[in-house]
């Protein structure tokens, strides 16, 4: 497919939808199935990072950018794919937890600080 990059998630779905329908994979697209593919990803992902110190990390060379950004690619369509399924609105759910985390974390409490909410 050489279509230009979509501007929205929206657009991202229509264009993951094409694509699974022209395989005819959307029978396979269940909320359980695609929230494994994002777990599964997002595991591939974290495997390029695997044993780098983190000053390695912050300079990963550019074949392995590109493997990373392939691995991140994948949990963004598996995930844009679940939100379709399911009906959410992706962005707004962000917003709402930015909102709700903005609550738990507040920045003159937590400013520098990397431990969980309950936990300072």
């Amino acid at each position: 497919m050489d279509n230009p990059a979509p501007g929205s998630l929206g657009e991202l779905a229509a264009l993951i939808r094409a694509f699974a329908k022209e395989r005819d994979w959307d029978q396979f697209h269940t909320p359980k199935n695609l929230a494994m593919g994002v777990a599964i990803e997002a595991a591939e992902l974290m495997e390029e990072f695997h044993w780098l110190t983190p000053e390695q990390s912050d300079r990963i060379p550019p074949q392995t950018l590109e493997a990373v950004r392939h691995e991140m690619a994948d949990v963004l369509v598996y995930l844009v794919l679940l939100a379709d399924k399911l009906g959410v609105d992706l962005v707004a759910a962000a917003a709402e937890k930015i909102a709700l985390n903005a609550r738990k974390y507040p920045a003159d409490t937590v400013r520098g600080k990397a431990t969980k909410y309950d936990k300072y």
